[in-house]
C-alpha cells in the first residue's frame, strides 16, 4: 500500500478537520502495487478526544447508512513502469454519512478480513466540528524559556459561547499541536485563569514549543528532467530514481516559503496524475557527523506516521552522511529529519523566526452527555 492521501474539497494543502456547517467532501485515496483487483470494505468509528472508541455510542448515532461497505472507485495505472491500482472513497455519499462532531476513525480491511482480530490496511483519523466555543491564540518569541532564540510559546483564551460548562477542567479538552503533527501534540492543560464566559491558558509551560525550522522541498514533475531539489534523475531498472541535493543542520535561520510537510500528486505532462504519474526512489541525505540521541528519520505528512520505518535513516561511515531511499509517486514534497523523540534541534536547528503553524480544538462533554463534542478549531500561522 503506498501513497495515502487525504484531501478536503480536492485541496491537498487542508487538514481533514471538517465544518459541520459546510458541505465538504473528504477524499481518501492510496495505490496497491499490483493490477491485482483488491475488494476493500471501510470501517467508521466515532472516537473520543483521545481517540479512543466511542463507547457509549451507537453507530446509527454517529452515522447514516451501513458500516462495513465495498470501496467501489478503483483504476488501473496507464503506461507506468511500476504497475499500480488506485482506489478511492469519498465521504459523506447518498449511503454513508457522518452525523455528530468529533474525532473519528475510518478503517480499511480486506474483505475477508476478521476486523476484530485483523489489523487494517489502512487507517485515516480526521474531525468533524462545530463552531460553538471561540478561540484567542497568540504565539509569542518572548516565552519562559528563553527570548528570541530557540522556542516558541502559545497563549490562549476559550470563550464558552452557549456552551453550559459547570466544571471546565473535567468537562473540555484542548489539545494544541504544531504543523499538523499529532507526535507532538499537546494534552491535559489546566487553564490558570477561569471566569463565567471561558478560560485562559497563560504562561504554561506545556506550551512551549521548539521553534524548528523551515521544512525542505523537492519536486519531480518530470522523470527525465530535474526540478526543485533534485540534483540528479537516473533509471536504474526497475525504477527511475532522484538523488536530493544533499541537507545539512542549519546554524542560522534561513527563510524558505514552506508547506509544513504538506505533499501534492502532480506530473508535467499527464492529465490523470493519480493513474498516470510514475514511482521513483528518493535518495535523502543529511550531510553531518553522526548524531547522538537515536536513530534519523525523514518525516513530512506524506510518510504516513511520525516515524515511518521505511523512512529511516541509516548512516555512511565514509561519506559521513546519513542517507535514506523511498519510493515515491511523482510530485511536491516537504520534509524534514527528526530523531525518535521528535526533536530538530540536532538535526535541522531550532529557530523562533520559523514559520509554524498551530492547531487547536476544543472539545466538550457536558453533564450527561455520552461523547466528546468537538465545539472549537482554530489554526495560527506565526509570521502572517
Amino acid at each position: 500500500m503506498k501513497t495515502l492521501t487525504v484531501t478536503v474539497d480536492d485541496d491537498p494543502t487542508l487538514p481533514p478537520i471538517l465544518s459541520m456547517k459546510k458541505r465538504h467532501t473528504l477524499s481518501i485515496e492510496w495505490d496497491e502495487m499490483s493490477h491485482d483487483y483488491q475488494r476493500y470494505i471501510y470501517h467508521l468509528q466515532h472516537c473520543t478526544a483521545n481517540w479512543e472508541p466511542s463507547d457509549e455510542i451507537f453507530e446509527s448515532d454517529y452515522m447514516s447508512g451501513l458500516n462495513n461497505q465495498l470501496v467501489e472507485e478503483s483504476e488501473k495505472s496507464f503506461n507506468t513502469t511500476q504497475i499500480y491500482t488506485h482506489y478511492r472513497l469519498q465521504l459523506p455519499s447518498q449511503q454513508f454519512r457522518p452525523l455528530l462532531s468529533g474525532n473519528y476513525c475510518l478503517q480499511i480491511f480486506h474483505e475477508d478480513d476478521d476486523m476484530s482480530e485483523d489489523t487494517p490496511v489502512l487507517e485515516v483519523q480526521f474531525c468533524m466540528y462545530e463552531s460553538v466555543a471561540s478561540i484567542r491564540t497568540q504565539v509569542s518569541s518572548n516565552t519562559d524559556v528563553d527570548f528570541n532564540r530557540d522556542h516558541q510559546q502559545v497563549t490562549l483564551g476559550i470563550g464558552y459561547g452557549t456552551l453550559n460548562v459547570v466544571d471546565p477542567q473535567r468537562e473540555l479538552k484542548v489539545v494544541v499541536f504544531q504543523n499538523r503533527r499529532w507526535d507532538n501534540r499537546v494534552t491535559d492543560l489546566v487553564p490558570n485563569i477561569r471566569n463565567n464566559s471561558g478560560i485562559e491558558f497563560t504562561h504554561n509551560r506545556k506550551l512551549i514549543f521548539p521553534g524548528g525550522s523551515e521544512f525542505h522541498r523537492f519536486e519531480i514533475l518530470d522523470v527525465h528532467r530535474t526540478a526543485m531539489g533534485v540534483e540528479r534523475m537516473d533509471w536504474f531498472d526497475p525504477y527511475y530514481h532522484a538523488t536530493l541535493f544533499a541537507d545539512e543542520p542549519q546554524h542560522n535561520y534561513t527563510y524558505l516559503k514552506d508547506q509544513n510537510g504538506v505533499y501534492v500528486l502532480r506530473s508535467s505532462d499527464d492529465i490523470d496524475d493519480a493513474t498516470t504519474a510514475e514511482y521513483v526512489v528518493v535518495h535523502f541525505f543529511l550531510q553531518t557527523p553522526r548524531l547522538p540521541g537515536g536513530d534519523v528519520y525523514v518525516c513530512g505528512q506524506w510518510t504516513g506516521e511520525p516515524f515511518n520505518p521505511e523512512c529511516k535513516m541509516e548512516y555512511d561511515d565514509i561519506n559521513k552522511q546519513y542517507h535514506a531511499a523511498v519510493l515515491l509517486k511523482q510530485g511536491y514534497y516537504s520534509y524534514q529529519y527528526r530523531q525518535q523523540d521528535g526533536a530538530t534541534a540536532r538535526t535541522e536547528g531550532d529557530f523562533y523566526q520559523t514559520e509554524n503553524e498551530y492547531s487547536v480544538l476544543v472539545y466538550y462533554r457536558g453533564q450527561g452527555e455520552r461523547y466528546d463534542r468537538l465545539v472549537g478549531y482554530s489554526v495560527t500561522k506565526t509570521g502572517e
